[in-house]
């Protein structure tokens, strides 16, 4: 199940994450929260031993810039945006759905542990998330066509 080549290509990929974020973080947690590095969820398409490490990334990013409840939020909708993408693959539909995930389920999940630990109401912050996550789920939605070409 898990291979030299798989490991390795997880840990390529959670590395390249949180540089990601690390390098993108003035606008990654703006009023606009466009975090480039959750385009990277895309990749389960193609590449479905990627969901974990994905989460993981997600959550020792947020570990390292913020709390460790942000970091297991983090976990735990990275997995779930990437298994949901890896669904849309699995089941043949259009590459175009792997938009809806990278916007709603980090749009709209993030917010519930983000509006407390910042102090604003859900539905202040989820507008904006929404936002920046559309970005996000148009790069995913390229990223996941490219990555085809790999399988």
């Amino acid at each position: 199940m898990f291979t030299v080549k798989k490991i390795c290509f997880s840990g390529v990929v959670m590395a390249f994450y949180i540089v990601l974020m690390l390098l993108t973080q003035n606008f990654a947690f703006g009023q606009y929260q466009v975090r480039i590095a959750t385009s990277l969820y895309a990749l389960a398409a193609s590449f479905p031993f990627l969901i974990v490490p994905l989460g993981l990334a997600n959550g020792l990013s947020n570990l390292f810039m913020h709390t460790p409840v942000d970091a297991a939020g983090g976990f735990f909708v990275g997995i779930i945006t990437s298994f949901v993408i890896y669904l849309i693959r699995k089941y043949k539909l259009s590459d175009l759905f792997i938009f809806l995930p990278i916007c709603f389920i980090v749009g709209l999940g993030v917010p519930i542990w983000l509006a407390p630990i910042l102090g604003l109401p859900y539905w202040t912050l989820a507008p904006s998330l929404l936002v920046g996550q559309a970005v996000c789920g148009v790069l995913g939605v390229s990223l996941a066509k490219a990555a085809k070409g790999f399988e």
